[in-house]
């Protein structure tokens, strides 16, 4: 090998440059072609990294894409050089450019070797991929614990005030209930008493007479214990308002509990009950309960009523804009003869079953005008709303759907077009230990 590179170096088999390339002009001119193209693409690259670090002014590496870009520049113009001594033999400029391109080399290859290992410790674009899914769903869990703090505060706020107004209802509600019956003792004994004088009517003088006939003591005698019957009924009614109140709040019962289920519905739609009233000429919306015999399901009772009460307003608001809306929508789409117009019975049904032996299913279905695929996709997404602004925070579906998982349970909405919606409700009887 040694004598090979000595015979190889020696200078009597030195040919000078270019002299062999005119017995051949099409070796010229590739090699000039070739050496061109070369050069051409060597001084792009360069711009291309100088456009890339102008842009990307956050890149760590900058100062070597820039030794990099030198280095090619160099590199380019020894094959502009090769061109030039084909025909000037301007060799020691040649060289000089091959020196300065073996210098920047060098040292770009010397610089390189401590970036290797940060280069390295750089995420690579799967983990770049893995770390944004990450904060993706870190972000969609703080959207739903943001939610759900709102929620809570505002559910526990209005669980405060009702359960305090319940309270405070409740006791002159107990005293009037109970002198009621009183009074309705004492008043028949007047009237009684009345009766016998009346039967005396020998013994009557003419005052007592005429005051009889002023008051018309016939008639107080038949109107006065209806009265007293209207406000014993008015009294049981404000009770039973009470009691619902306080079954909805469920302040002293936090925790989870086994509960009748029909009874957390009942108390949600008393206090619905003013909203189930529609203005104008239209009928108020009609509740059906189908209610099946369920046993006592453990559940957070507090919890699994905010759940009734945000799907009851949904589907009381749906109906209110249906009377009106669901006509101009069958207009508009041409569709006439569906059933499932609300105009002039807007209803609201209520089915609950035992499913499985383990599981209590509760369907709440509206006849209103449904809604398309887009809306039922986000439903249950926090702060997601289709109402006005100032109308709707957008929390109550997506803390219902918490809620129900929470329970280990599922709640999913089925819905189209003029088809009505369906919410379907699925909780075990029993909460699974964690």
């Amino acid at each position: 090998m040694l004598e090979f590179l000595q015979n190889f170096l020696t200078d009597s088999s030195f040919i000078p440059h270019g002299h062999c390339y005119l017995w051949k002009p099409s070796l010229v001119w590739l090699n000039i072609i070739s050496d061109s193209l070369i050069a051409l693409v060597y001084y792009s690259i360069p711009i291309i990294l100088v456009y890339f670090v102008h842009k990307r002014k956050d890149f760590p590496f900058k100062w070597i894409l820039l030794l990099f870009g030198a280095f090619i520049v160099s590199c380019g113009t020894t094959h502009v050089m090769d061109v030039w001594t084909l025909w000037h033999p301007t060799y020691w400029l040649s060289t000089f450019i091959k020196v300065i391109t073996a210098i920047i080399s060098l040292y770009t290859a010397i610089a390189l070797l401590p970036v290797i290992p940060q280069a390295l410790a750089l995420p690579s674009p799967a983990q770049l991929e893995a770390a944004n899914c990450q904060l993706k769903l870190a972000l969609k869990e703080l959207e739903n614990t943001q939610a759900q703090l709102i929620q809570t505060e505002k559910m526990s706020s209005l669980g405060q005030l009702v359960g305090g107004i319940a309270h405070e209802i409740n006791n002159p509600v107990n005293f009037i209930d109970g002198n009621i019956v009183i009074i309705n003792e004492y008043t028949r004994n007047f009237l009684n008493l009345i009766t016998l004088y009346q039967e005396c009517d020998c013994h009557l003088v003419s005052e007592i007479k005429a005051s009889i006939e002023e008051i018309d003591l016939d008639f107080i005698k038949e109107d006065l214990p209806k009265i007293l019957s209207s406000m014993k009924v008015g009294a049981e009614r404000i009770s039973k308002l009470v009691l619902s109140l306080r079954n909805f709040s469920r302040l002293d019962e936090a925790g989870k509990k086994a509960v009748d289920v029909h009874e957390g519905l009942d108390s949600t739609l008393l206090i619905l009950q003013n909203r189930l009233e529609v203005e104008g000429n239209h009928p108020d919306i009609q509740v059906i309960k189908e209610y099946g015999n369920l046993p006592k399901v453990e559940c957070y009772p507090g919890q699994l009523n905010q759940v009734f009460m945000n799907i009851l307003n949904n589907c009381i608001d749906t109906l209110k804009e249906s009377i009106i809306g669901c006509h101009l929508l069958a207009i508009n789409a041409k569709i006439t003869g569906n059933q499932q117009l609300t105009t002039n019975n807007p209803q609201i049904r209520i089915f609950t079953e035992v499913l499985d032996g383990n599981q209590v299913i509760i369907r709440i279905v509206d006849n209103g005008c449904g809604m398309t695929e887009e809306i039922k996709q986000k439903m249950f997404d926090p702060f997601f709303t289709t109402k006005p602004v100032g109308s709707g925070t957008g929390l109550g579906m997506s803390i219902s759907y918490q809620i129900i998982n929470k329970h280990g349970g599922q709640l999913k909405c089925v819905s189209a077009p003029l088809q009505g919606t369906e919410f379907i409700i699925k909780i075990p009887i029993l909460i699974k230990s964690v």
